[in-house]
């Protein structure tokens, strides 16, 4: 199947980018996962590190836990974290439920809560995972402390040049070969996903880190210029984010862990800092 590309497409688009590379962390695992039930439904994650505030990875399109790999160690050294497969990903049973955003920060909500892991919390979430991530934080700002985006998907990334609609045969069949039922589903609601993001306000007051890939997305097309621009615009939806260009391709979390691990540790320590500050005596 991948025969079908040739060399300089390779890079052209986030998606196609995240599928191929998932056998990269094949070698790496998170250490200790385990299965939570929760409404029914069984749901696997790895859940380590101790104090607050509680550090969430959310996975990219066709990504399981295993992608944060890299990240794991040092991001439960600085809190306790908790990674996990949603639906249909490694061993998390599937569900019948729509795979919108909307669906699956609810389901993201319900296995925290089993997990008796309250806010607040720092969300990390790189492509598409990015999106589900920027939903959580907009739908329930009390609960979110700080946000790291890595390399993540736009809520507008399936609109203007973007729209399925206009991209190459190659790029569709090469999504229809390589990606699941579940992926598929979600791409099918990437759209809703980012209406649903668009629809609420961003809270003025949370700190954003916005990590994003400094290389091209590919050769240089209406498609691939529409996908740089939008990662670029990432950070504009945030004022005052803190936007950090990234030496790597869309697989931050593989090639540049370290990058990822440092968003990290400014998130929980400001946020541990904030709330320290909030419970100092006033000046009378």
């Amino acid at each position: 199947m991948f025969n079908l590309l040739k060399p300089d497409q390779w890079g052209k688009w986030p998606c196609v980018v995240l599928v191929l590379t998932l056998g990269l962390c094949g070698c790496t695992t998170v250490p200790g996962a385990a299965i939570e039930t929760v409404d029914g439904r069984k749901v696997e994650y790895a859940q380590s590190g101790q104090g607050t505030p509680v550090v969430v990875f959310e996975n990219g399109l066709g990504a399981t836990l295993d992608w944060w790999a890299k990240v794991w160690p040092d991001a439960v050294a600085e809190a306790r974290s908790l990674a996990y497969n949603r639906a249909g990903y490694g061993h998390s049973d599937t569900s019948l439920a729509p795979r919108d955003g909307a669906q699956v920060v609810d389901e993201l909500r319900a296995l925290l809560q089993a997990r008796n892991l309250p806010p607040p919390y720092v969300l990390v979430g790189h492509s598409l995972g990015g999106l589900y991530m920027q939903l959580f934080a907009r739908k329930f700002p009390d609960e979110v402390a700080a946000l790291v985006l890595v390399d993540s998907t736009h809520p507008d990334q399936f609109k203007g040049a973007g729209n399925p609609d206009q991209w190459p045969t190659w790029l569709k069949v090469v999504l229809h070969a390589t990606t699941s039922e579940t992926a598929k589903q979600e791409l099918a609601a990437l759209d809703a996903t980012g209406e649903q993001v668009s629809g609420l306000p961003v809270a003025p007051s949370m700190p954003v880190w916005v990590l994003s890939a400094l290389r091209a997305t590919g050769t240089p097309s209406a498609l691939t210029d529409d996908a740089d621009r939008k990662r670029s615009n990432i950070a504009r939806l945030y004022p005052g984010s803190v936007q950090i260009w990234v030496n790597s391709g869309h697989a931050i979390p593989l090639e540049k862990p370290g990058a990822v691990v440092s968003a990290i540790r400014a998130a929980a320590r400001a946020t541990r800092a904030s709330g320290a500050a909030r419970m100092e005596p006033q000046d009378r």
